[in-house]
């Protein structure tokens, strides 16, 4: 079953909450007065809480510009200033319209105090919706680009590997390492260590220079220092941050960068 996005799920939830909201006003303002016709009650219930719509598509935009993190709750805190007075001056406006009633001037700014409150709590919580979605979306594509590095991964262990060896220095002594069984390549220098089987071991050469050498199928570079094989990766764990954490057949872990991780889904043509 195709997953439904997270803008769906938002654009869903709001489209049902303001609707329940408008249908429960109505009925209060017809309990309170049965003379007010279901036509009246509904446009005046609609119009009073229209502007929380675009109240929550601001909120919404600065989740998207700026992600949930203080900078935005305080841009929002901010705005609070002008927008819950507002919204209280409107509401306030829209109801001696159509109650059809006038009142003296100085009456004016206590109604829109009276109305403060219950503005103020619907921008806090449209403000800790919009959080709740943002980290979500955020959950939802974090794990999206996980499961097609999983699909990447079982698509590198399928791959015919060249017969390719290097020669490794280990200490004093040389070794023959198969390239298939290598995990994976960091840089030291004009050195790079070859890390395979748990064994350790320096090739006098760059690892740019190698990166060249080897089968771009299986290994790819998750960081500017090291290469890793794919078909020796176990584990991918997204962290906090939007980076991964690899867990490798040897039990060592290596942390792939937010830049090298896209790096990586684009080079494969599976970038989400």
């Amino acid at each position: 079953m195709r997953r439904v996005s997270p803008a769906a799920v938002v654009t869903g939830f709001a489209a049902y909450s303001y609707v329940a909201t408008v249908l429960s006003v109505a009925w209060y303002l017809r309990r309170a007065d049965p003379d007010l016709g279901l036509a009246r009650s509904l446009t005046w219930a609609a119009l009073t809480y229209a502007p929380w719509l675009g109240v929550g598509l601001l909120v919404w935009l600065f989740m998207r510009l700026w992600g949930p993190g203080w900078k935005t709750v305080g841009l929002l805190s901010v705005a609070m200033l002008v927008i819950v007075p507002l919204v209280a001056a409107c509401d306030t406006r829209l109801g001696l319209a159509f109650a059809q009633s006038a009142i003296p001037s100085g009456e004016w700014g206590r109604r829109i105090i009276d109305r403060l409150p219950l503005a103020l709590l619907l921008y806090t919580a449209l403000i800790a919706a919009g959080l709740a979605a943002a980290h979500w979306r955020r959950a939802h594509e974090a794990q999206k680009r996980v499961d097609i590095l999983t699909e990447a991964l079982a698509a590198a262990r399928r791959v015919e590997p060249d017969m390719g060896r290097i020669l490794v220095s280990i200490g004093r002594s040389r070794a023959t390492v198969e390239t298939r069984d290598v995990e994976w390549l960091a840089s030291a220098g004009n050195y790079v260590l070859v890390n395979w089987d748990g064994r350790e071991g320096l090739i006098r050469e760059t690892l740019h220079a190698m990166e060249g050498r080897l089968d771009d199928r299986m290994f790819a570079r998750i960081h500017r220092s090291t290469l890793v094989n794919l078909a020796r990766v176990e584990g991918v764990h997204p962290l906090s941050d939007g980076s991964w954490r690899l867990t490798m057949e040897s039990g060592a872990e290596l942390v792939v960068s937010r830049t090298y991780r896209d790096a990586v889904l684009e080079r494969m043509g599976r970038a989400p």
